[in-house]
């Protein structure tokens, strides 16, 4: 199976050529750092950045530079900075081509929790929830089961809601799937994972159909 490095690997290979990308907290920050060097990418950030990097080498952080994960970052030749309103413009007025989230919980119905566990003291669902409510490409990048080995890809989530049915594609550290009116369609596994053991760990709806093929990352 993989580690956090191998998911943001693989969803990396999601990212095309001219794209705005929107990486939330967790996971999907690592994306930055697999994307193909014969493309053009532009990572944008809630806070205020357009034109991040990968992570900065220990001893290279700047303080002042920062993700909406509070992580320090790098910046790209013509990077941006500015307001949060601008920023929240740009994701409300569908200027952003893929968000990539991490989440607690998704139903098969493609519903994202990713916000809230009940009875932890929380800021507020901050700048995901627009990023649901806007985006039309989002890919869930989380683990496969929580750490008692429970489902977290569920028939009905049981956390508060972020969006509903609003994620297209879910990449774990088990497979790769798409969200479908029927359920979750099995497209990949991951390296030595079977197909049973992705059966075992998803307790929503999952479509197998024909011989599924393993990533190449």
């Amino acid at each position: 199976m993989l580690d956090k490095n191998g998911i943001a690997k693989r969803i990396a290979k999601e990212v095309k050529d001219g794209y705005y990308v929107n990486l939330g907290i967790g996971i999907p920050t690592l994306v930055a750092n697999f994307v193909r060097d014969d493309i053009s990418v532009e990572f944008q950030s809630e806070n205020g950045v357009l034109g991040m990097g990968p992570f900065p080498f220990e001893g290279d952080e700047d303080p002042d530079i920062i993700n909406a994960g509070k992580q320090t970052i790098t910046t790209l030749p013509g990077a941006s900075f500015f307001d949060s309103a601008t920023s929240f413009a740009m994701i409300r007025g569908k200027h952003v081509h893929l968000t990539i989230l991490g989440a607690m919980e998704v139903s098969e119905n493609g519903d994202i929790a990713n916000w809230k566990i009940p009875g932890k003291m929380v800021k507020g669902m901050g700048g995901a929830m627009d990023l649901v409510a806007s985006a039309e490409n989002i890919i869930v990048a989380m683990m496969h089961t929580n750490r008692d080995g429970e489902s977290k890809l569920l028939k009905r989530c049981t956390l508060p809601l972020t969006g509903v049915g609003c994620v297209k594609k879910i990449v774990t550290n088990l497979a790769v799937l798409e969200v479908t009116e029927d359920g979750f369609k099995l497209l990949e596994r991951a390296p030595g994972v079977s197909v049973d053991v992705i059966v075992k760990a998803t307790e929503g709806k999952l479509i197998v159909e024909g011989e599924i093929p393993e990533m190449n990352i």
